[in-house]
């Protein structure tokens, strides 16, 4: 005779996970496999879960437990207040990469349909989020990863948003003069040799996304070296970059010709972006 299978609560789940990760983080996980809120869980504590969901709740606490992100594992995150689809070819977008957004718009938001180039596009919340602000239809991103641009095009289509994707090694398959009036990008841009790249989050995340050269510099000064021949005159660069680059970023766009360079804070005050304008 086979034993009943006896039900958990909510409070129950919850209780067992908070042996194992965060309460947060339980909470959160529970949320996702429910697809229900915060205040549902907390005024129906004695419900039972559904044995499916049970299960569902200790695989992915147990895989949080390991220090898998939060992100992967709900297939989600937040930027510039939409929830973007993302998984492991993909980085985990944050929150100081919305800088990029708000300089932009401050640049571009009285002009009409900027033509907008974003590089190293990986889950999309740039291009995405751009095409939304400044309502273009003229924007094109660019990533060498054909999964990541899959993730991208996924959320290009769950925000009904007209982007053009392009698998290239940066500008490598644009045509010869074609040209914007914005270009943005997130590049890779940690040390080969960090040891951050073995702790947290950084270890589950797409390494090539991530690194670049002894320096972390490579990807930037590619992109900064190619930016001149596919700006329009009197367009703008804006590049996120590491805590300690912006002196070195800056170094790069005055090396390439640009105007106004600048650099600016991101919401823990470290120099986050840096940005010109091409002349020409």
């Amino acid at each position: 005779m086979n034993t009943p299978l006896v039900e958990i609560s909510i409070a129950e789940a919850l209780a067992w996970a908070r042996k194992h990760i965060q309460p947060p983080e339980a909470r959160l996980l529970l949320r996702h496999i429910c697809r229900t809120s915060a205040a549902h869980l907390a005024a129906w504590p004695e419900k039972p879960l559904p044995a499916v969901q049970w299960d569902t709740f200790q695989y992915l606490v147990k895989r949080r437990a390991t220090g898998e992100p939060i992100a992967y594992l709900t297939g989600e995150r937040e930027f510039y207040g939409r929830g973007f689809l993302v998984n492991d070819s993909v980085l985990i977008p944050r929150p100081e990469t919305e800088l990029l957004i708000e300089l932009a718009l401050a640049h571009f938001a009285t002009i009409a349909c900027p033509k907008v180039l974003d590089l190293g596009t990986g889950s999309g919340v740039l291009a995405v989020t751009l095409a939304l602000e400044l309502d273009s239809p003229g924007v094109t991103a660019i990533d060498a990863s054909h999964d990541a641009l899959a993730v991208a095009a996924t959320n290009a289509l769950r925000f009904d948003t007209s982007i053009s994707f392009l698998q290239s090694d940066w500008y490598a398959q644009l045509k010869r003069g074609e040209l914007f009036q914005l270009i943005v990008a997130n590049p890779p841009y940690i040390a080969e040799d960090d040891p951050h790249l073995t702790r947290g989050d950084l270890r589950f995340e797409p390494l090539t996304a991530l690194a670049s050269g002894q320096d972390g510099l490579r990807a930037i000064t590619a992109i900064v070296a190619g930016a001149g021949r596919h700006l329009e005159d009197n367009g703008w660069l804006f590049l996120e970059h590491g805590y300690n680059q912006a002196a070195a970023v800056r170094g790069l766009l005055a090396d390439a010709g640009f105007a106004d360079i600048a650099s600016w804070k991101d919401i823990a005050g470290i120099e986050r972006v840096s940005g010109a304008r091409w002349t020409g």
